[in-house]
């Protein structure tokens, strides 16, 4: 990218920190725009009826704003200037808000993030899509294959899975209207180092995590992928699970499948601890490989 002003919406959740915090040390200057502000993260809150709002400055202060992105006039403002956007901000999980406002939120965000994008000529746009997608919680009834791909049908069981669902089809949309790439990658479970001294509750029980096929990513390599789907050389819309290398469990892959999935198909040469929430195609055209397991974290489990 000829200049490194990237918006980043929803900065401030699980997920965003650790995506500012990397893309920063990369080099490019951030504009963190979200309802709030991340306390101890060196945010220094701007002026909104400043012209100018500031990116990243020299002392690696991330600029912070508050932004309603259900409008798009407050939409366009924050994203001039930018040469992308990666966009986050939404309801972040079914049950936080009825579904209606869930639904909503999310659509209306999205569509003024896309229009404003193709209006303002940006570059790039990475957003957060979901799994969820996938049909979480998944089920026996569901599930054709292991590992699940992009190929797998769709079958979104909530209000939020919904928005994230549609919402791919509106990047194809707005793909077509405006010839910007959307990339739009379906995170699994986002966790941080801490999160991983829970695992072993989930190791007497395979069904406690069977729902997203015992998946999960480290917010360092959720990070990561946003920094490869922003530089890659992609065309139109496409998208990518993005997860660990491996799963949450201490038990092999195909005996997990076994005891939850026994009639699933699954494909031969899967390897021991390998992840069913597939990441060859990011691997493929994004170049990710994830660096961070728990694995590391939780000694003799390996």
């Amino acid at each position: 990218m000829t200049s490194k002003k990237i918006v980043v919406t929803g900065g401030s959740g699980l997920a965003g920190r650790s995506i500012i915090t990397y893309l920063s040390e990369m080099g490019y200057e951030i504009r963190n725009v979200d309802l709030a502000p991340t306390p101890g993260q060196g945010i220094v809150a701007t002026d909104p009826q400043l012209t100018d709002w500031g990116w990243t400055d020299k002392a690696g202060f991330v600029r912070y704003l508050y932004a309603d992105l259900s409008d798009l006039g407050n939409t366009i403002e924050i994203l001039e200037g930018a040469e992308a956007v990666i966009h986050l901000a939404a309801i972040a999980r079914p049950g936080l808000r009825t579904v209606g406002v869930t639904f909503k939120t999310n659509m209306d965000s999205s569509f003024n993030v896309f229009r404003a994008a193709g209006l303002l000529k940006l570059k790039r746009v990475v957003w957060s899509s979901s799994e969820t997608v996938l049909g979480l919680p998944l089920t026996p009834e569901k599930l054709k294959y292991a590992p699940i791909d992009e190929a797998h049908p769709l079958a979104p069981e909530s209000a939020y899975a919904l928005s994230k669902t549609l919402t791919e089809e509106m990047a194809r949309h707005f793909n077509r209207w405006t010839g910007i790439p959307i990339v739009s990658l379906r995170f699994s479970n986002v966790m941080q180092i801490s999160d991983y001294d829970s695992f072993p509750s989930y190791w007497q029980n395979p069904l406690l995590r069977s729902w997203n096929l015992w998946g999960y990513i480290d917010a360092r390599d959720a990070a990561e992928c946003c920094l490869l789907a922003l530089e890659k050389d992609v065309d139109g819309a496409p998208e990518f699970i993005v997860a660990a290398s491996d799963t949450v469990m201490n038990q092999p892959s195909a005996d997990l499948m076994k005891a939850c999935f026994p009639d699933v198909p699954v494909k031969e040469g899967l390897g021991k601890f390998e992840t069913l929430l597939s990441i060859e195609k990011a691997r493929t055209l994004l170049g990710f490989e994830p660096k961070y397991s728990w694995r590391t974290h939780i000694a003799g489990t390996s």
